[in-house]
């Protein structure tokens, strides 16, 4: 059976914190620890102050068709590779960690009181990010999930997605194995990850709630390891350009 034990009652995450400290409990064998992006953008002191930022005329330009801040917009055109969608209100682009998210994922939800321009960026390399916890966390290490919540593009809402992780196989290929009627399956990549942030999206929630760590207990990982940045297809196979 599955289990998903919300690790309630954490403090809150500030610059320079421990976050292997933190997170350390007894462990069994299997276990996956998802944690949020944002305690891991915090303990990394990721956040920067708009008041720092000076918009160049690409921003601008930008800011003008989006209608927002010019220096948030400096902001994410900083932390992209490129800009995938830009319409009123609406700012897609491809963070540098090949990530498609709107604004970069800079956030200024849940990070803590302070300035009203203070936002929080992404960790650079999130599966970085992931495995360093992971060994930080020593032998008895669970496997790492750095989850972050993304729309969809034809859905309305929000879901718990991967963009970290270690320890696991975060895509699994079913390619060529055969299906209950004996079928060989052409195209079943099974985006293993992506599942289990999304699971632990139920016990997080995405407002007040304040539980950032969640123990997924009762899995059966039996697949080559492979990072979160295995689940991004490459721009040669993008589908819609």
């Amino acid at each position: 059976m599955i289990t998903i034990i919300p690790l309630d009652g954490l403090p809150e995450v500030r610059p320079g914190a421990d976050l292997a400290a933190m997170l350390r409990r007894d462990f069994e064998a299997g276990d996956i620890l998802v944690i949020t992006q944002k305690i891991v953008s915090k303990a990394d002191n990721l956040f920067v102050d708009l008041a720092t930022v000076t918009p160049d005329a690409a921003a601008l330009a930008l800011a003008a068709v989006t209608r927002k801040d010019p220096r948030l917009v400096a902001l994410v055109l900083r932390e992209s590779t490129a800009v995938v969608r830009a319409v009123p209100h609406v700012l897609i682009t491809r963070h540098h960690c090949g990530c498609v998210m709107a604004n970069a994922g800079i956030d200024q939800s849940n990070i803590g009181d302070g300035d009203a321009d203070r936002v929080l960026l992404l960790p650079r390399d999130p599966d970085h990010s992931a495995a360093r916890l992971r060994t930080a966390l020593g032998v008895s290490a669970p496997a790492v999930v750095i989850s972050d919540s993304f729309g969809r593009p034809w859905r309305y809402g929000v879901v718990n997605i991967a963009i970290g992780a270690a320890g696991l196989p975060a895509l699994i290929d079913r390619r060529g194995n055969l299906d209950r009627n004996g079928r060989p399956m052409e195209v079943t990549q099974i985006a293993l990850a992506d599942l289990i942030a999304s699971a632990a999206g139920l016990a997080m929630g995405e407002g007040s709630e304040g539980i950032p760590a969640v123990i997924i207990r009762g899995m059966t990982l039996d697949a080559p390891m492979a990072p979160a940045s295995s689940l991004i297809r490459p721009l040669s196979e993008d589908l819609f350009q």
